[in-house]
């Protein structure tokens, strides 16, 4: 007699992977779907990017405020926005799953769901993985781009005199989080909604690439940490505007949470991460793509790799890290 509600220990292992392979979309580049030892995609290039990351329960999610589908689109789009740093289009994912026994199988089937309607509107394949058992969750997800003929878009490539633009919202999944952690997501659900499930700009990975940019990273620990990484990188120095003039939008939507939990709105832009947005550098004469708006110049190596305003960044804290969390 079938289980009503079946946990995992329900199920044989293959019997739970019946159950998450019909909800996984293959992507027209597969030639060979899962179900055999490793799955065969096509590399129209020659070449392609292959990116990986990992999430575990109670560091990067909480079974309590998200669900599998949640967590699904939520580790699809971190790893499809490295994907679009360099400039490459999305083409397939592979992912590993550890679940404790007494995870509900519809959790399970969740994450599938939500991997796929992630992965769907892109063409890209969920084409196969790994599947074990373990004391917490943990999803690792290794993505593959095709960069159709173009070079990468790497972090070294930025160049005195270069604009600075930025793809993607600002401080929302930082304020999304506060707000759950206060116990008040009834004050902004949207930034709630932007916490759980990050949107970053894809399409604007490929358009960056396609107009010239000299470099380009996903901001996924914070503006100002992972400007530094590519100033380091570049060997340069970044210059940002006054992030409440050139990111007044996000400031604005920002602003009623920070009220409420007394918080500061420029430390939410500077530092807060999990956004996913796109930071690129291109040259003085090209025209920004669309989703782009400038946010500084590249400026020659100083004492600061990152400076805000003319001056030193004026937060405590240079964004996420995860061995020094809260420096």
């Amino acid at each position: 007699m079938p289980v009503a509600n079946p946990v995992v220990t329900d199920l044989s292992e293959q019997e739970l992977l019946a159950r998450i392979f019909p909800l996984l979309p293959v992507g027209s580049r597969t030639l060979l779907p899962p179900g055999d030892d490793a799955a065969v995609v096509t590399a129209a290039d020659g070449r392609y990017v292959v990116t990986c990351d990992v999430l575990v329960e109670d560091v990067h999610f909480r079974t309590s405020w998200s669900t599998g589908h949640d967590v699904g689109r939520r580790a699809a789009a971190q790893n499809l926005a490295d994907v679009a740093a360099m400039g490459a289009r999305p083409v397939a994912l592979v992912v590993a799953l550890v679940v404790p026994g007494a995870t509900p199988v519809a959790w399970v089937e969740g994450l599938a769901r939500g991997l796929g309607d992630a992965c769907r509107p892109l063409d890209a394949g969920v084409v196969g993985g790994d599947l074990s058992s373990g004391p917490v969750l943990v999803v690792s997800v290794t993505a593959h781009g095709d960069l159709e003929g173009r070079p990468p878009v790497r972090r070294d490539g930025a160049r005195a005199g270069d604009v600075v633009a930025h793809a993607g919202r600002r401080g929302w999944s930082a304020a999304g989080l506060e707000l759950l952690l206060a116990g008040a997501p009834d004050v902004d659900p949207g930034l709630v909604a932007a916490h759980r499930v990050p949107d970053p700009p894809l399409e604007a990975g490929p358009a960056a690439a396609r107009a010239g940019a000299t470099s380009m990273l996903d901001v996924s620990d914070g503006l100002l940490r992972d400007a530094t990484r590519l100033a380091h990188a570049s060997g340069v120095t970044i210059d940002l505007d006054e992030p409440l003039d050139v990111l007044a939008d996000d400031a604005a939507r920002l602003a009623a949470a920070a009220d409420v939990l007394g918080a500061d709105v420029t430390t939410w832009l500077l530092t807060g991460g999990e956004d996913h947005g796109l930071l690129a550098t291109f040259p003085p004469d090209v025209p920004l793509p669309d989703l782009f708006r400038r946010v500084g110049t590249v400026t020659q190596a100083s004492s600061e790799p990152v400076r805000v305003a003319g001056g030193p960044p004026c937060v405590a804290s240079t964004g996420w890290d995860h061995f020094r969390p809260r420096g």
